[in-house]
């Protein structure tokens, strides 16, 4: 039996809290310690919480309670963790509570549990220089900055982690020339606001393989564009520099794709949200986009249901969707989130039976909408990238289609392996999904 000691690391939510679990579980691989899959392996588990909405803390709560009746040591990292007190009145028995980016003190808590062996040598025994990572190898997210400026009356983030903090342009390319060089094939970008990134370090000039690079979006995409691999931005705010990076789309330099959380259109809601009121120029803006990249796919999530929302509203928000044919789409009833200042508006709360009817009517408008543009590729020949191969033939992805949040492209035949490029004709679509065959 193996002297090695065993952790086991469940991680819940969004791409940037795996990333914080990435980090973590290179720096415990360094130290020697092996992950394990199941709970009855593992001499202590480590759980990544999300504590988003309360949906998300729930399920959060659920985690951490099977993990403590399957194996009895848990460790609580992660976005609920700025709620010590709510996640200890549940379970007291969680052996410790941090929140999000705290990986030293996490680190900490594993030794305290399950000491590191004294032999280990991190400068001997090797682990991949890309570190552990949780998605397929042949995609990865490149975490760029920390927090957020905004103070959207809905979101508690810029609480659970602070105001931006961007890192330093040279640490960024540094890292994603290493997950090239380790076989990525697509680097997703994420932030909580990827347009926004280098403003704290006013642009700063650094250094990047002996080069000036300033610490902003465009020089960034610049650069990332240089090493021959898809580059996916999410997160991004529509301030007037994402038009700079449309060309860098337009030139086949980035992937024309760009993930804007609109949230809203009716210039009201938006304005009790605390977000720019901006839609009629962001209609523009959009159109102005598509003109120089026709390519340009558009994915953006909403929010129907928010505290004083009107039927009014409601409907400025579909009309909003059929001019902007935006290509895909999320959509939220609105949950209210311990902290959050929408809670103490002075409006309507709207019923959630009112909220359920407006959900499903959003769903159907834009669902034509996205049948509509898919219809519009078949017959076109474009790269995909494989994700998947079984018997039934390899599910993949298209420019317009982002991991686990849009839609697949099938193609028949199993001759492929995860992380190739091939060119296919596309020859069916649905509401979601394209089929295809090889060309």
């Amino acid at each position: 039996m193996s002297n090695t000691q065993r952790v086991g690391f469940i991680s819940l939510g969004c791409p940037k809290a795996l990333v914080d679990s990435e980090r973590i579980l290179t720096q415990l691989r360094m130290e020697g310690y092996e992950v394990v899959p199941t709970y009855q392996d593992a001499d202590v588990v480590v759980v990544n919480t999300c504590g988003f909405i309360d949906s998300a803390k729930a399920e959060s709560l659920e985690v951490i309670g099977e993990a403590i009746k399957e194996n009895g040591k848990v460790i609580v990292t992660g976005c609920m963790g700025v709620e010590e007190g709510n996640i200890r009145d549940v379970h007291p028995s969680v052996l410790s509570v941090t929140g999000p980016q705290q990986y030293e003190q996490v680190v900490n808590a594993v030794h305290e549990v399950v000491p590191p062996r004294q032999d280990h040598n991190p400068l001997v025994d090797l682990i991949p220089p890309q570190g552990v990572k949780l998605t397929p190898r042949h995609y990865a997210y490149l975490k760029i900055s920390e927090g957020c400026n905004h103070s959207c009356s809905f979101c508690i983030i810029p609480s659970m982690r602070g105001k931006l903090v961007s890192r330093p342009v040279g640490d960024v390319l540094s890292e994603a020339e290493r997950l090239v060089k380790a076989g990525v094939k697509e680097l997703l970008v994420i932030s909580q606001d990827t347009s926004a990134y280098g403003v704290d370090l006013k642009y700063k000039t650094d250094f990047w393989n002996g080069q000036p690079v300033k610490t902003r979006m465009k020089e960034l995409c610049e650069a990332l564009s240089s090493m021959g691999v898809w580059v996916r931005l999410h997160y991004v705010y529509p301030y007037p520099n994402v038009d700079d990076v449309i060309p860098l789309m337009a030139a086949g330099k980035l992937l024309p794709y760009l993930d804007i959380p609109f949230q809203h259109a009716s210039p009201r809601v938006l304005k009790l949200m605390k977000r720019p009121a901006f839609e009629d120029r962001t209609l523009a803006r959009i159109k102005s986009w598509r003109e120089q990249c026709p390519d340009l796919t558009i994915r953006s999530t909403f929010i129907v249901g928010f505290p004083g929302e009107t039927e009014e509203d409601f409907q400025y928000l579909l009309d909003w969707l059929t001019e902007a044919q935006l290509d895909r789409v999320g959509c939220f009833q609105y949950s209210p989130v311990e902290g959050a200042p929408a809670n103490d508006l002075d409006v309507d709360i709207v019923p959630d039976d009112v909220k359920q009817d407006r959900w499903d009517r959003f769903m159907a408008h834009q669902q034509a909408i996205s049948t509509a543009r898919l219809q519009l590729k078949i017959g076109r020949e474009m790269d995909v990238l494989i994700d998947e191969v079984d018997d039934q033939g390899a599910v993949a992805r298209s420019w317009a289609d982002a991991p686990e949040i849009d839609g697949s492209v099938f193609i028949e035949g199993t001759d492929f392996q995860p992380g190739d490029k091939v060119r296919v004709r596309i020859v069916d679509a649905d509401e979601y999904d394209m089929w295809a065959e090889r060309v």
